[in-house]
């Protein structure tokens, strides 16, 4: 066992010993939902960050022109239908009847074709879309037209994408590069500004307005998306022996994430259920800072992909219990139609560290102060950052490991600065959501000052990203994804530390709840 391994599970262990917490509040009726968040909701534009937290208040407040269902089928959920012209060059997206955005404004298509410009500045997947685009535009107030450059089959793809959002054109004119902080949508819910408490609590209410699609079957962001709640409280608790005490006395409906070594104290509550339902996972990330000494150095990122051992940082996550993880892990979640093995030998799992120091100074390394930014308040990204922490001082780095609050992670490595002005090395995440699906999501291997936060110089991976998208077949972009993934282990934009499944506590009166990341439409008390 790790030396992180033993500091988690004592970490944890503290904390259940706690269970007899104090109680935090009553909850307050069936109409009532009570549910404790990986995080707080530090910002609420989803198009700003890719913040999974961000993500689900997204799906809350906002509607999209097309919704993924539970196989990530794209589906119309805004529109009525679309046509396209006899070359494909032409899409028009005809908007249904009754849309309305949450300040009672009528939604119009000019406001889905700011919506689509400002997201498509920002995310990797509009990106692409944008550079096959000669121009959006609202020739009628129901009609969305984009005139494509070449044909794009992946055009209801592109608009799933959980950040393609829809908002009033007045606030989708703001900068992307700026965030959007009034949640105007026109989604399900609504969120209720004056009740957030920063830090610990959000609150939404049941959008009367809102007029669900009437055909189709629900099926997670597809279809109807019926509201039997008519308040959703998000109350977001750092201290996981807390949550698990409330939950077990009935104070809260829901757990996104309870530690795995809480599990099975909340398992042994006959009201509760312990289940994974977003079969997607998540897979570990050590991103590096392309733009400093030492890792804008491959050496030197090869050396520590070395020596990362995926099965040890999956361990610290979900325990002994293996059907919870996967190691051999790349660019795609396993399973997934582009996932391959190309280039996993290169996680050597090294550890003859007398060596490695010696490697790491042939390399270039000077001893230079290295900023780790490790969340603190995110169960799964703490005891991952545990291990890197470990590891990287067993390398021989000089580090400056610091513990945050993963909302002041998130405000922070948006920041281009050096160490001196509160810049940054390397931070610690999962790759979650379509990232590790679609080659054009995957914000990991995005090249250039615009690329995700690390701004790595690989123009060899945008090649290949290119390519994928060109691709006349499926099968084609297997073997370009092989390629690509091979391309990733040699460039290291960052190193995948495995995949983990995590298991979602609820109370067995919940029912409905969808597959896939948490979405709160469907969901009813039995």
């Amino acid at each position: 066992m790790s030396v992180s391994r033993r500091r988690f599970l004592a970490s944890t262990g503290a904390a259940a010993a706690s269970l007899a917490a104090p109680s935090i509040v009553a909850a307050q009726g069936v109409r009532e939902m009570r549910f404790i968040p990986h995080a707080d909701v530090s910002s609420l534009d989803p198009v700003w960050t890719t913040a999974d937290i961000t993500r689900n208040h997204g799906n809350m407040v906002y509607d999209q022109l097309f919704g993924f269902d539970a196989g990530f089928i794209p589906h119309p959920q805004m529109l009525a239908g679309f046509t396209t012209s006899a070359d494909g060059l032409t899409w028009d997206l005809t908007l249904r009847e009754g849309l309305k955005f949450h300040d009672g404004e009528k939604v119009l298509a000019k406001d889905c074709v700011a919506s689509l410009v400002r997201w498509t500045k920002r995310d990797a997947f509009g990106s692409a879309l944008a550079a096959r685009t000669n121009e959006f535009s609202a020739p009628s107030d129901t009609v969305i037209r984009i005139r494509l450059k070449s044909p794009f089959a992946l055009l209801p793809e592109a608009l799933a994408q959980p950040a393609c959002v829809i908002m009033p054109e007045r606030l989708a004119m703001t900068d992307p590069n700026k965030q959007v902080t009034d949640p105007t949508g026109s989604g399900p819910f609504r969120f209720l500004t004056n009740e957030r408490v920063s830090g610990s609590r959000v609150v939404y209410a049941k959008f009367d307005g809102y007029v669900p699609r009437t055909e189709g079957k629900m099926s997670f962001l597809a279809g109807p998306r019926p509201v039997y709640f008519d308040r959703v409280i998000w109350t977001y608790q750092p201290d996981p022996a807390t949550s698990a005490a409330a939950l077990t006395k009935g104070e809260y409906d829901w757990w996104e994430n309870p530690p795995a070594d809480l599990s099975d104290l909340i398992k042994r509550n006959k009201d509760l259920t312990v289940e994974v339902k977003n079969r997607m996972g998540s897979v570990g990330c050590i991103r590096f800072n392309h733009l400093f000494a030492p890792f804008d150095n491959v050496a030197i990122r090869r050396l520590v992909m070395a020596c990362v051992n995926q099965n040890e940082c999956m361990e610290a996550v979900s325990g002994a219990d293996a059907s919870l993880y996967n190691d051999k892990v790349g660019l795609f979640t396993p399973g997934m139609p582009m996932a391959n093995d190309a280039g996993v030998e290169a996680l050597t799992r090294r550890t003859d560290f007398a060596k490695v120091k010696q490697d790491l100074a042939a390399a270039g390394y000077k001893g230079e102060k290295i900023v780790l930014m490790g969340p603190s308040t995110i169960p799964s990204l703490h005891a991952q950052s545990q291990v890197v922490d470990d590891l990287l001082r067993r390398m021989g780095f000089n580090v400056d490991y610091q513990s945050l609050e993963w909302g002041t992670v998130v405000q922070r490595r948006a920041s281009k600065e050096p160490l001196d002005k509160g810049g940054w090395n390397i931070f610690i995440t999962n790759l979650t959501s379509l990232t590790n699906v679609f080659v054009p999501a995957h914000i990991g291997i995005r090249s250039g000052p615009n690329a995700w936060f690390g701004w790595p110089n690989a123009p060899k991976l945008e090649e290949y990203r290119e390519a994928w998208l060109n691709a006349p077949t499926v099968e084609e972009q297997k073997k370009i994804a092989r390629l690509l993934q091979a391309q990733m282990f040699q460039d290291v934009p960052y190193v995948p530390m495995g995949q983990f499944y995590q298991p979602a506590a609820f109370n067995k009166n919940l029912v409905d709840l969808q597959i896939g990341w948490p979405v709160f439409h469907g969901v009813r008390r039995a």
